[in-house]
């Protein structure tokens, strides 16, 4: 097994975009930890805003995989980031749960969803944020503006789903159902999430889903099934109805065979792209204390998206 020490790489600095009465800004430096995080297009969408801001801002992956590291040496890895004098963290599978406790201080939403993604390192100590229930709300309200919160059904129990559910009880949700492999983190999670005032939150299995959906107003899936490397349905498509709305997670490819389907029933539809640059501007906001854009941010991630199809 491979010590932390023994992995530090060099990255390239992006030189940032001034003008010549602008102030000078500190530089940052950022990491993503996770697993098979090298392709992610969140380091680029980042160093990208921040050259627009006028900002010098190192984003480095760290890759678990591709460094012989395991989950279990999370606290050896938060421990040389601080050391090495890294700004902040962005932490994504299989961390987000397992983070939490290792931390000074953790936002009371991502303590009671018991996932962070986004670790700042403060005077203070290592401060932990869920960016993926502010970002999803935000994909939401842009992407599916006035859709029926009548009833939802959430596909995934997740670090991911967990944040999203949250959302959406925050948009309103009058009935949210979580539906999970895993029968017991669906109902834990549907617990934590029980005291909202005006929503009803329950859980259920794959074999309910029939059921859960006859009457259902949305779908969200989040769940990996429908990226690249999990090409398919996460549920029978023969469930989907045209007068439901449909939401994806998933944004490696952008067009999931789930909402494919959806859009020939005639579906309204909200893409996995929206949450995660909303949630990488709130990110940003959080490590730089600045306004990113995410219209521009959304555009450079198209961008990225259409590069890798060529």
């Amino acid at each position: 097994m491979a010590t932390l020490a023994n992995t530090v790489r060099s990255s390239t600095i992006l030189t940032p975009v001034t003008s010549p009465s602008a102030a000078p800004r500190r530089p940052y430096l950022v990491g993503l930890v996770g697993s098979g995080v090298l392709p992610s297009f969140t380091p680029p969408m980042h160093m990208a805003e921040a050259a627009a801001l006028g900002v010098s801002y190192v984003y480095r992956p760290i890759d678990l995989d591709a460094l012989g590291l395991a989950p279990e040496q999370l606290p050896e890895i938060l421990d040389w980031a601080r050391r090495l004098g890294y700004d902040a963290l962005n932490i994504t599978f299989p961390c987000k749960r397992a983070v939490v406790d290792l931390l000074d201080h953790v936002d009371p939403t991502a303590r009671r969803l018991g996932s962070v993604n986004t670790v700042v390192f403060t005077d203070a100590g290592a401060v932990g944020y869920n960016t993926d229930t502010s970002g999803y709300e935000r994909a939401f309200r842009a992407g599916l503006p006035g859709a029926d919160l009548g009833r939802i059904v959430l596909l995934g129990a997740g670090g991911g789903g967990s944040g999203v559910a949250d959302a959406l009880l925050r948009l309103g949700a009058a009935r949210l159902t979580i539906v999970d492999v895993d029968a017991e983190r669906a109902a834990e999670l549907a617990s934590a999430l029980g005291g909202h005032r005006h929503s009803r939150v329950d859980s259920a299995t794959p074999a309910d889903l029939p059921d859960a959906l006859a009457d259902a107003t949305g779908l969200v899936n989040c769940t990996p099934i429908g990226m690249h490397h999990h090409p398919g349905m996460p549920l029978d498509e023969a469930l989907l109805r045209g007068d439901l709305w449909v939401s994806d997670i998933v944004y490696r490819p952008l067009r999931t065979r789930l909402l494919t389907v959806a859009r020939g029933l005639g579906c309204a539809t909200l893409d996995g792209g929206r949450m995660a640059v909303f949630q990488a501007v709130e990110a940003m906001e959080l490590i730089t204390g600045l306004q990113p854009d995410p219209q521009r941010m959304r555009e450079h991630f198209l961008h990225l998206l259409a590069a890798e199809q060529h």
